[in-house]
């Protein structure tokens, strides 16, 4: 089959969606299909027409203010030109996915909205109300509609009544990744002496919560943390730090190689995620295939990876208070090798990524049956 992937970034960004979007596309092309991504580029920095990994990859200038709804007409224009067998489309949060459902013809449409109903911020989640229009001829358009959570399901049959469209195919992981994997043998710059420490990977915004992991660092004395990611509140987290007299006990890291990153993964004691709204949770489930207990905000899909043991879920609104219990909740103190083995209780939310390719393309053949 031809396909084209539509989203608002790929790859070297970073993400929910440009890493569902990779992964998915590099499978597909090794099970001998034509996958082409297209997508934007604000910046204008980046190559407007390569191959990665046997991907052909477009991209159009957007405008996109404050990192928000990418708008590039010019995707409309360039779908029309060309004919598909599928257009997937990813991401009800920005313009990309409006103009792949116009631009149709012959060839199905599947949408993947990664939906979790509000914007990032309150200038994004004003803009929603007005925006729903766009979004209700998305999902009208679509033949199918794959969710990566029960969560986000649930929203959208509510939201847009499309539940005989809807089939929930979860996020992945790469398995093979985490078999054996090992605390880096240095050990850690931030683990010198009896301290613990305390992980979260992802982008720097308020709406992920990492606020509230600073503020509680008062009150953990006997924990160090490390945050991998890069983001618009950094500046802001940053004097957070400095006022509370913590920052001497905050690592920053980003653009880690993956093995960094697992590496990251592993050395950490507790693993925190306090996001408002997630659609699924990729930096969880990894977190959780390395053995380490996790610690997240309930109210969007991240409530899903709760089951009191290996992860333990925090009420909103989150309080360091709140934060400083669920620490204690955590039973285990000392961490286990991992045998490659996926924990007990969260097999149903952790797939790997050939399984996750495998099943969105048997969603292809029978969207075209």
């Amino acid at each position: 089959m031809k396909i084209a992937q539509i989203c608002p970034r790929y790859s070297p960004d970073i993400g929910g969606v440009e890493t569902h979007v990779k992964e998915i596309s590099e499978r597909l092309v090794k099970a001998g299909h034509e996958v082409e991504v297209i997508t934007t580029d604000p910046t204008g920095k980046l190559g407007k027409r390569e191959t990665i990994n046997g991907v052909k990859v477009v991209r159009f200038r957007s405008f996109a203010p404050g990192n928000a709804y990418y708008f590039a007409p010019q995707i409309y224009t360039y779908l029309k030109k060309h004919d598909y067998d599928v257009i997937h489309a990813h991401s009800y949060h920005a313009f990309p996915a409006f103009f792949a459902s116009l631009s149709r013809h012959g060839g199905k449409f599947v949408f993947t909205p990664h939906y979790h109903r509000r914007g990032h911020t309150a200038f994004r989640n004003l803009l929603h109300k007005p925006y729903r229009l766009f979004g209700r001829m998305i999902f009208s358009r679509a033949d199918s509609v794959i969710c990566v959570s029960e969560y986000e399901k649930k929203l959208v049959e509510s939201d847009f009544k499309v539940a005989a469209k809807t089939v929930k195919i979860p996020n992945g992981i790469n398995l093979k990744e985490f078999q054996n994997l090992k605390p880096p043998r240095k050990g850690s710059k931030m683990k010198t002496g009896t301290e613990k420490l305390l992980l979260y990977v992802g982008r720097l915004e308020e709406y992920k919560g990492v606020q509230y992991i600073i503020q509680s660092l008062p009150e953990l004395q006997d924990f160090n943390l490390r945050i991998v990611g890069k983001g618009p509140y950094e500046a802001e987290l940053r004097n957070m730090a400095k006022k509370l007299g913590v920052e001497g006990r905050v690592e920053w890291l980003k653009q880690l190689s993956r093995k960094e990153l697992l590496e990251c993964y592993a050395d950490a004691d507790i693993f925190l995620m306090l996001s408002s709204h997630e659609a699924y949770g990729i930096t969880v489930a990894e977190a959780l295939a390395a053995g380490t207990p996790c610690i997240v905000a309930k109210g969007s899909a991240l409530e899903e990876f709760v089951d009191g043991k290996n992860c333990i879920g925090i009420e909103n609104p989150v309080s360091k208070e709140k934060i400083a219990r669920a620490m204690k909740e955590i039973k285990k103190k000392e961490r286990k090798e991992n045998s490659g083995g996926i924990n007990s209780g969260i097999d149903k939310n952790i797939m790997d990524w050939n399984e996750v390719s495998a099943r969105i393309e048997k969603q292809y053949i029978q969207d075209k049956e």
